[in-house]
């Protein structure tokens, strides 16, 4: 009774459009107030205490070096070494969009970002050379959300945060998967343009993408600064975020010189207008997963289905449809920081890997961003593209089915996701 009354006051809330992080706060006050005996005062103090995270303090820094790096001229390098590379394939552009998002996605660790900074750029260069916008649109959107998987992913740090897992392992555990995403995006694009018959770019010679590789490496040179600097000791994660931001802002500023210094308190702003949503998201998240817990109602879940005698498998697609479900109503933080705490006891109880589990939702989350009503990405994509929705919608269903495909591997072939961690000793 408590579950239903607490998610009916949410969901009634959410059917206002109200945002998500203030229906989640007002959810919680209002079965406090009326529901329970526990003292009030105790909001105020999870208020605090739920961000009161060293491994938090990665978001807002990792936030910071996306923008450094979307502002500061980092993607198209990327997009120019990427085509002199695939370029002369069916389709080349398309490909290289998705090679580059590939990459922009390991430096930025966010999907709107990537898909901004890339689908910007190389959108409309594939209009100019003839393609479809409906085939640009529906490869720069679902490309971007290869920016929750490979890392550094902002979504990866929430789970780690939300169930005490290994932010380092979570991040390596995303390498094979998101390699083994990009290669399946890369196929569905090249298949496309193959049948029907996209144009291609003439070859490159090896001194073109010798110029190329060098022009990027600064910015190709902050995925081995980040993943080096953790799994070789030097800095925690959140340690890594606040060097990738320095690292992102010198190369920005002073070595690729596409932002100037007068523009700097400009970016600063916009990523503490990010930083401040996704934290305040957060602290009332919190706020609503104390509510559940204090009501006992992720134990309940657990007994329920540990009664049922589900098995893992039937557990993981149950899992799936749920996450595949509040996708669309919800975005991927708000889903991760209200299911992670309710599931996550109940997977590791049925012994499913809290690695394998935190790479199962990152993929659901990556789904998510590419179907409507409120797939970000898409909304992104629609303003790059001036598209509609529904159009962008049908444009992008190629890429979508593959996704889902990819979803079942990775759920029921965890060695994906576990292999390299484990393999590393993490």
């Amino acid at each position: 009774m408590s579950a239903a009354l607490i998610f009916g006051i949410l969901l009634a809330l959410m059917l206002t459009s109200m945002p998500i992080s203030i229906a989640l706060g007002l959810t919680v006050l209002a079965f406090m107030f009326t529901m329970t005996q526990v003292p009030i005062e105790s909001v105020g103090l999870k208020l605090f205490t739920g961000l009161d995270n060293f491994s938090i303090m990665a978001i807002p820094f990792f936030i910071l070096a996306g923008t450094f790096l979307t502002r500061g001229g980092v993607a198209r390098r990327m997009i120019a070494f990427t085509s002199s590379l695939v370029g002369h394939w069916p389709g080349g552009l398309g490909l290289a969009g998705v090679a580059a998002s590939a990459l922009f996605a390991a430096v930025s660790g966010s999907s709107v970002a990537t898909v901004v900074a890339i689908g910007s750029i190389i959108l409309p260069a594939m209009v100019d050379q003839g393609y479809p916008k409906r085939f640009g649109a529906g490869v720069i959107t679902t490309s971007g959300a290869l920016g929750i998987l490979l890392p550094p992913s902002v979504i990866l740090v929430l789970f780690g945060v939300s169930t005490n897992t290994s932010i380092g392992a979570l991040f390596m555990a995303g390498v094979v998967p998101g390699i083994l995403l990009a290669i399946l995006m890369i196929g569905i694009t090249l298949v496309i343009a193959w049948r029907r018959g996209y144009p291609r770019m003439a070859r490159a010679s090896w001194g073109e993408r010798w110029r190329t590789f060098r022009e990027s490496f600064w910015g190709l040179a902050l995925i081995a600064i980040v993943l080096g600097g953790i799994y070789g000791g030097i800095f925690t994660p959140t340690e890594a975020a606040a060097v990738a931001a320095v690292y992102a802002f010198v190369i920005a500023v002073f070595v690729y010189r596409d932002l100037r210094l007068r523009d700097v308190p400009k970016v600063l702003l916009s990523a503490a207008n990010t930083s401040s949503m996704l934290l305040y998201i957060i602290t009332n998240a919190v706020l609503f997963s104390f509510l559940m817990t204090n009501e006992h109602i992720p134990q309940n879940m657990a007994a329920w289905i540990v009664a049922q005698h589900f098995d893992v498998w039937t557990f993981l697609l149950v899992v799936n449809v749920v996450l595949l479900a509040a996708g669309n109503v919800m975005e991927p933080t708000s889903i991760l920081l209200i299911m992670a705490p309710i599931l996550f006891p109940i997977a590791t109880s049925l012994g499913v890997d809290p690695i394998h589990f935190g790479i199962l939702m990152a993929v659901n989350m990556e789904v998510g961003l590419c179907h409507p009503p409120v797939g970000l990405n898409l909304y992104v994509a629609s303003g790059i593209a001036r598209m509609g929705i529904s159009e962008l919608t049908v444009a992008v269903l190629p890429w979508l089915v593959a996704m889902l495909f990819f979803l079942v591997l990775i759920t029921y072939v965890p060695v994906l996701s576990v292999w390299l961690p484990h393999h590393l000793g993490m």
